[in-house]
């Protein structure tokens, strides 16, 4: 049997080392796939299959998409839930020697995608790390674009319950596990039954116990921030963080030093929500359709940046259990809904802040371009001014903010002084660094714009010399740059002209004075691209030192954004604030469901009245005929619960009488529930004997 051709045979190897990936081959402009990879994505994408020589008697099956136009054939295979290993070439085809050096340099995933425009603004892209031992389970979960990393320990008496409500919580894009989970087939079937998740499975040898490599390279807090000195007391949380570890860095083969801090949470501390529930109160999607419209999410989020629209989703899905920190938020959210310019001011702000956690990471991960530092550079811009905005607020939160916000000052310094106001999409083409920046660089310019007045110079005088006035100087890339005479006047072309090239209207010709200019000028722009991007790599990385900074600033004003849209939502939709106390009562006036009145004409829900307590009014006893309202009820009651407890400050537009709404909350003692949390809601309408109770949404 004929032996493959050296580069199908390179393309087989490679292909071996990756068999659970579409390979894209890196030949010239496109990537190709051959054999099964190309029938299966001809199919999926919809591609003309044809064939290659592969040194056999039959071609081997080929497929191609143009490398420019990777970013849009790649979501679509995402999208269908592979995965695809890129293969790139690694040295100028022009000056290599033999058959091109090839390797794979990115492995993209469902959870590793790193392209903006594969990705929703809004949403968190998660990869969750599941390690079973027996029956707990370590889980880790990471966004790689953010940096966002956080782990628990599953030990509950319900663990695989607990871990689907995990699953739910976080819908994390792709799921990585063990073979002791992989191959617990009831599980694993139940869990395919509810999500549809890409799993991939890793060995048992990537799930080590090492801890003191994590405690060295990580922060590593709880979820109050609160430094983690002994992280060995959570080995299953080590396991599962190890592991995905080692699978981000085996397929991103590149720098992740943005994933600098690792959360250790406990499940216990927010609200159980369990994956029906999720579902059926439509917190974040819709059940049908998967959409946002119509869902909690949808009535609450007006925030005005994609940071800030991701914290206030893992606000509401992760509501709060302890009452001090709800009332915290509460307060701030009051101080913003009742200040209307200080929080005019900061949405204006806001609105011109780019997403900083994402372009973070881009930096790190060293895919930033021009554009993306512009964009950090505008962000930053907008930082002193909303910290001169901030200085007068008063609640302890806001103030925390505040004090805790960098304005990067020295970052904005930097791009400005380096980078063009609009810089190509191209990092390797120039045109990104400022006159003034680096001397060099700024002579190679200006031998390349004299050089350009030259050729213009050069061709006047040749047409004066030789009196071919339709004479032109040219440059294409094959032959550089060339005198162009046409047929009716090579007659008068002088000796000292040298033939380069004969077309069907005429004769192109080189001259040494223009070889020695085009030595030049193409000398001095080759030269001005390579130090243009090795100062802008520079810059890249001096930036990159900072990113931790960087993060934190973005943290901050996603938090400021999500507390903003509470407060807007708060005053358009007349909500009112609960108050969090240790009763054990829940008792709401006049409640409305946030989702159903939005959808409705103005004024048409009912507003009802709900009373619970844990002593003889445990259970209420709902009845009436089919479509009734009975199931709207219910739910009106969980997603007001719910809103409480995500620290949702919805004060109505009639409480103008702090006296009289102070009074009220303190005579009137309300609510508990599952896990001891307590509520009060209030509603003052503006008289100081009758003060009237509604729901907080």
């Amino acid at each position: 049997m004929a032996e493959y051709s050296p580069m199908m045979q390179h393309y087989l190897d490679t292909k071996n080392k990756y068999k659970d990936c579409i390979l894209f081959y890196r030949l010239g402009d496109f990537y190709e796939m051959f054999f099964e990879d190309a029938i299966n994505v001809s199919r999926e994408l919809e591609l003309t299959l044809t064939g290659k020589e592969c040194g056999q008697e039959e071609r081997a099956p080929m497929c191609g998409i143009p490398y420019h136009a990777v970013d849009t054939y790649l979501a679509r295979l995402i999208a269908k839930g592979y995965k695809v290993a890129i293969c790139e070439q690694l040295e100028d085809p022009k000056f290599a020697k033999g058959m091109v050096k090839r390797d794979v340099v990115r492995v993209v995933t469902p959870g590793t995608v790193m392209e903006a425009n594969l990705l929703e603004d809004r949403k968190n892209n998660y990869i969750m790390c599941v390690y079973k031992n027996g029956v707990y389970f370590g889980v880790t979960v990471c966004d790689v674009t953010t940096g966002d990393f956080r782990t628990t320990e599953i030990k509950e008496s319900n663990n695989f319950a607990v871990l689907l409500d995990e699953i739910a919580k976080y819908s994390p894009a792709e799921l990585v596990v063990n073979p002791m989970f992989f191959e617990c087939t009831e599980e694993m079937n139940k869990l395919k039954e509810r999500f549809d998740i890409y799993i991939s499975r890793i060995e048992e040898r990537e799930f080590t116990d090492n801890y003191e490599l994590l405690s060295v390279k990580y922060k590593i807090v709880d979820d109050d921030d609160n430094p983690i000195e002994d992280i060995s007391k959570f080995m299953l949380s080590v396991a599962s963080t190890n592991a995905l570890l080692t699978y981000l860095l085996d397929t991103q083969k590149n720098n992740l030093d943005h994933i600098n801090k690792l959360i250790v949470y406990r499940t216990t501390k927010y609200m159980a929500l369990d994956i029906n529930a999720r579902r059926n109160l439509e917190i974040t999607e819709k059940l049908r359709d998967k959409s946002k419209k119509g869902t909690l999410l949808w009535v609450l989020d007006k925030s005005a940046t994609a940071m800030g629209g991701r914290m206030l989703r893992r606000w509401l899905n992760n509501p709060l259990l302890d009452a001090k920190q709800i009332n915290k938020r509460l307060d701030a959210v009051q101080e913003l809904k009742d200040n209307i310019m200080l929080r005019g001011d900061l949405t204006e702000s806001l609105k011109r802040v780019y997403d900083m956690e994402r372009l973070a990471g881009k930096i790190s991960y060293g895919s930033a371009n021009g554009r993306d530092l512009i964009s950090l550079k505008s962000s930053a811009k907008q930082l002193p001014e909303i910290k001169k905005i901030m200085a007068g607020t008063k609640t302890a939160l806001l103030q925390e903010l505040y004090n805790e916000l960098d304005v990067l000052e020295d970052i904005y310094a930097l791009i400005d002084k380096t980078i063009v106001e609009e810089p190509p999409i191209s990092v390797k083409e120039g045109g990104l660094i400022k006159v003034g920046y680096d001397e060099e660089i700024d002579k190679l310019k200006t031998a390349t714009t004299d050089g350009k007045k030259w050729i213009v110079q050069l061709e006047a005088e040749e047409r004066e010399k030789t009196g071919i006035k339709g004479l032109k100087v040219g440059f294409n890339k094959v032959f550089g740059y060339y005198i162009e005479v046409t047929k009716s006047n090579i007659s008068l072309v002088p000796d000292r002209y040298i033939r380069k090239q004969t077309l069907t209207n005429g004769e192109r010709y080189i001259t040494e004075e223009l070889k020695n200019l085009e030595n030049q000028i193409l000398g001095a722009e080759e030269k001005v691209v390579n130090l243009e991007y090795n100062v802008f790599v520079e810059v890249r990385d001096k930036i990159e030192a900072q990113v931790e900074r960087l993060q934190k600033s973005a943290g901050i004003i996603a938090m400021l954004d999500a507390l903003c849209s509470f407060a807007t939502v708060a005053e358009d939709q007349n909500y009112v604030r609960p108050i969090v106390n240790d009763m054990g009562v829940i008792d709401i006036k006049d409640g409305r469901h946030p989702v159903i009145e939005k959808i409705l004409p103005s004024g048409s829900f009912v507003q009802n009245d709900t009373y619970l307590d844990k002593s003889e009014n445990r259970l209420a006893i709902i009845t009436g005929p089919n479509m009734a309202g009975k199931s709207t009820y219910m739910r009106q009651v969980a997603l007001i619960t719910l809103m409480a407890q995500v620290r949702k400050l919805c004060t109505s537009k009639q409480c103008n009488h702090r006296s009289s709404r102070q009074n009220f909350y303190e005579s009137r003692s309300i609510r508990r529930l599952k896990y001891g949390t307590k509520y009060i809601y209030g509603r003052n309408d503006g008289s100081s004997t009758n003060p009237k109770r509604g729901n907080c949404q």
